[in-house]
């Protein structure tokens, strides 16, 4: 029989809390130092960090005497000069406005407006931002460099912005901006009993309008709105950095999904440099699983075949190293091959409207259903 939650009683929160304990007691054992930085060339894998660099790897000279790297050394130049100015100043190039609507000028594209014919494209300035990050050694926090954030982020959670707004992400029936300054944000308080990081804006949105947050407190949600921003990343970390509790990803149950949690959990090849200050590697999948969708019966209507290129992300995750130490993901993503098939989380509402914050949720939150 389903179950419906009708005012969580307290152990409703016992596989959660049994869960918790054992998250502590693993970091208790310890994980060892964090893993030093280096070039951002090559990647390799370590469970309790994720995808990070390694040290010793090809590097690439930039020359001013080149004429294959004089035009890069200008631009490198051009942006560290601006970087230092910003350092110099203490400055960052947002703009608060209030804590319910943030006007951001993106530093990224400020650089690009700057010289548009000496840069050429917006990703050039991305590009060399990266390598000077790398390069130095630091997050781009340290260079004073803040991007434009996407994210959103709902419940039991309170906190200071850095120019002394205080945020109380529990009023309302709207979602706060995630700050575009993770790092300057302080006293954050919460008696969450887990963070559910969102894929989809539209479900996160959903689950917002059935009251999810208040059914299931204490709780924190975050979405990054499909592939998440740096500052999504960044706050989904300090999350569990300071609270240790559990986190969750509700994905669709698709290739694109499964990246999507990837990055969450092991971090990505373009910032591996940075991964030990992005990656939360204790996150564990709670839907839409492959599994799922026989379990629950959902109507055949409601899957959509996977594309060739479905099939090639899937084979590509399949290749990564972290799946040899998630066995339960790569069967779930062996099922999802082989059924050829996949699903949105929309494909509950097949079930009922309110399915996935009625019954799906509560009950995989209650009976541990994650992997």
């Amino acid at each position: 029989m389903a179950f419906v939650p009708m005012g969580l009683e307290a152990s409703f929160f016992d596989v959660l809390d049994r869960h918790r304990a054992f998250l502590l007691a693993s970091l208790s054992r310890g994980v060892g130092e964090p893993p030093s930085q280096g070039t951002r060339l090559a990647s390799r894998f370590e469970d309790s960090v994720g995808l990070q660099m390694v040290s010793h790897c090809t590097t690439r000279k930039i020359k001013s005497d080149s004429p294959k790297s004089v035009q890069k050394f200008a631009l490198i130049l051009k942006i560290l000069s601006m970087i230092y100015k910003l350092v110099q100043s203490n400055t960052y190039a947002t703009k608060r406005v209030n804590y319910k609507c943030m006007c951001v000028l993106n530093f990224h594209r400020d650089i690009y407006y700057t010289n548009r014919q000496l840069f050429g494209n917006q990703t050039v300035v991305d590009s060399i931002i990266d390598d000077i990050s790398s390069m130095l050694k630091v997050p781009r926090w340290s260079l004073h460099i803040l991007s434009t954030s996407k994210g959103l982020i709902a419940g039991n959670l309170r906190y200071m912005e850095e120019d002394g707004t205080r945020v109380n992400c529990s009023y309302g029936a709207s979602a706060i901006a995630v700050p575009s300054n993770v790092h300057g944000i302080q006293n954050l308080i919460t008696d969450a009993k887990f963070l559910l990081i969102v894929e989809k804006d539209a479900t996160f949105q959903r689950l917002l309008d059935d009251n999810f947050c208040s059914k299931m407190s204490p709780c924190i949600m975050v979405t990054g709105k499909g592939v998440p921003d740096l500052n999504t990343r960044l706050l989904v970390k300090k999350l569990w950095d300071l609270f240790h509790i559990p986190a969750f990803t509700l994905v669709d149950a698709d290739p694109h999904g499964i990246e999507i949690m990837c990055i969450y959990k092991y971090g990505s090849m373009s910032m591996s440099f940075d991964a030990h200050n992005l990656t939360v590697p204790a996150i564990r999948w709670l839907g839409l699983l492959p599994s799922d969708i026989k379990r629950l019966n959902v109507p055949k209507d409601s899957l959509i075949p996977l594309t060739k290129r479905d099939h090639m992300k899937l084979e590509s995750i399949l290749k990564r190293p972290y799946l040899n130490c998630q066995p339960f993901w790569r069967r779930e993503m062996e099922m999802m091959a082989n059924s050829k098939m996949k699903a949105e989380i929309q494909a509950l509402t097949s079930l009922s409207s309110d399915y996935l914050s009625r019954v799906y949720l509560p009950n995989k939150l209650k009976f541990g259903g994650w992997i």
